[in-house]
């Protein structure tokens, strides 16, 4: 056949090919699954708000918006993650390659004797031989395995950048975490710093009341017992502040002491005032890197169905080679003997195909693997968002109750102490009343603390910064649709 005829001939049946396997379909989310949370309460908004999209910034706090800037650019974790995507990108890159013809050069020379019956006539009987080719092989994809092979890389390759995606939030989430520990610390330091300091004032206060004849050794000494049980609490809340900012150090990809002295200057919670912006299950799953990645995943492994499939079927290239064979060096750049071949090469495994057909099933297994663990990632990021909301709900109503337990044990306390100048009360009332205000005033800058920690585990729930989607996402409807 010639050129002329073969090339469109070839053409027409590429073009007409189908790629093997089934078509992955991505399905759109049940109506369960997109639904509003059921744990939605006053303190968070239905609607997703575009001032959410770097949701620490709601803390409005300098000093943490360029720590998570610190952190995004230097963590350990993330810098591995980013080296993955690039890998990533680098196999998407090869595979991509096999659309093209795929060429090689080759030269050898020696030197020795050939027979006579090899030389030419007149040649030397000792003398250089050279040779040198050019060969071209272009695939031609008739069967689509080219074609679900670059499918799958791709999948790939949007897995690991929403994977790369889920490592930046967790990143993000911590450095906010570690910031809002070490606060957390040093206002529980204050708190436990200036009870001590109460329970000073009534030491002294009692030690003059003993030597007034007013009070008894027995009251100096338990209530000097109550000071020192809570200074006591204040070695192990500096250890807790001081590992936050350790921690805090490495997030941001430094040693402890290159740690900046504004990382450890606030003194009290951060908070976040206003309501969250959730939005709803469609937005969650569509926000979510852990279930865009299984659902790139989930397509991936559909596509190499394909890619095995075609092994079934006849593996056609087109190829030539072009070269010239000389003795010496200058009968070979003079034209020497010249050679050339072009013609199409098929290779089929047949009618043994057993290989195939198993690969082809591990394949399909792979992929109700994936799908299976796709379906597992929707249902636990429903499952964690819920549960953080309702952390928050009951973290604020916590926090609600030990403000009016506070402000009333502040109360308790001043008309006790009325009373003990007055001769109406024994110290052990006083005591009794010392002791519950201390305990509250703890509890509450505690339930500061944990309203902080429930926001950070509810933003992380949520899919943090509200990143731009790098695949689609979506929940199935047919649970048997990747297999056809």
């Amino acid at each position: 056949m010639k050129l002329a005829l073969l090339f469109p001939t070839v053409s027409a049946l590429a073009l007409a090919a189908c790629a093997a396997g089934p078509d992955y379909v991505a399905s759109t989310p049940s109506a369960r699954a997109a639904a509003p949370f059921v744990s939605a309460e006053p303190a968070v908004a239905d609607a997703a708000s575009p001032a959410a999209e770097q949701w620490w910034r709601l803390y409005n706090d300098p000093v943490l918006d360029g720590l998570v800037q610190d952190a995004l650019a230097a963590n350990t974790d993330l810098r591995v993650a980013i080296a993955r995507l690039d890998r990533a990108r680098a196999a998407l890159r090869e595979v991509r390659s096999d659309r093209l013809p795929s060429t090689s050069v080759g030269a050898s020379t020696n030197y020795g004797r050939l027979p006579q019956q090899q030389r030419q006539p007149g040649a030397d009987v000792e003398d250089w031989q050279v040779d040198a080719g050019l060969s071209v092989a272009y695939e031609v994809d008739l069967f689509g395995r080219v074609r679900r092979n670059i499918e799958a890389a791709r999948g790939d390759l949007a897995a690991t950048q929403a994977d790369t995606d889920a490592v930046r939030v967790a990143v993000v989430a911590e450095t906010t975490r570690a910031y809002a520990d070490a606060a957390s610390a040093a206002e529980r330091l204050e708190v436990a710093q200036n009870v001590v300091d109460l329970l000073d004032q009534s030491v002294t206060l009692t030690g003059k009341r003993f030597e007034a004849g007013r009070a008894t050794r027995l009251d100096v000494t338990r209530i000097a017992a109550l000071r020192d049980q809570r200074r006591a609490a204040i070695p192990p809340l500096q250890a807790d502040r001081q590992a936050a900012l350790f921690r805090l150090a490495t997030l941001t990809g430094r040693a402890p002491q290159d740690l900046p002295a504004t990382a450890s200057a606030r003194t009290t919670i951060p908070l976040v005032a206003q309501p969250i912006p959730v939005g709803d299950g469609a937005a969650l799953l569509a926000r979510r890197p852990d279930v865009r990645a299984a659902e790139r995943r989930l397509a991936a492994n559909t596509a190499r169905i394909g890619v095995a499939t075609a092994a079934l079927y006849p593996r056609i290239s087109l190829g030539g080679s072009i070269g010239s064979t000389g003795a010496g060096f200058g009968d070979f750049l003079g034209g020497g003997p010249l050679r050339w071949l072009l013609g199409p090469l098929i290779s089929w495994n047949f009618p043994n195909q057993e290989v195939a057909r198993a690969r082809i099933a591990a394949a399909e297994a792979d992929t109700r693997g994936a799908l299976a663990s796709f379906d597992g990632t929707v249902l636990r990021a429903l499952q964690e968002t819920e549960t953080a909301l309702s952390a928050y709900a009951r973290a604020i109503d916590r926090q609600a109750a030990l403000t009016s337990a506070r402000d009333e044990a502040a109360t308790s306390v001043r008309i006790v102490r009325a009373r003990q100048r007055e001769g109406t009360v024994d110290f052990l009332d006083v005591l009794d009343a010392e002791r519950t205000f201390a305990d509250t005033q703890a509890d509450l800058a505690a339930a500061d603390a944990r309203i902080t920690s429930a926001q950070i585990d509810l933003f992380r729930a949520l899919g943090g910064g509200w990143q731009a989607q790098s695949g689609q996402t979506a929940e199935r409807s047919n649970p048997t649709h990747p297999l056809g």
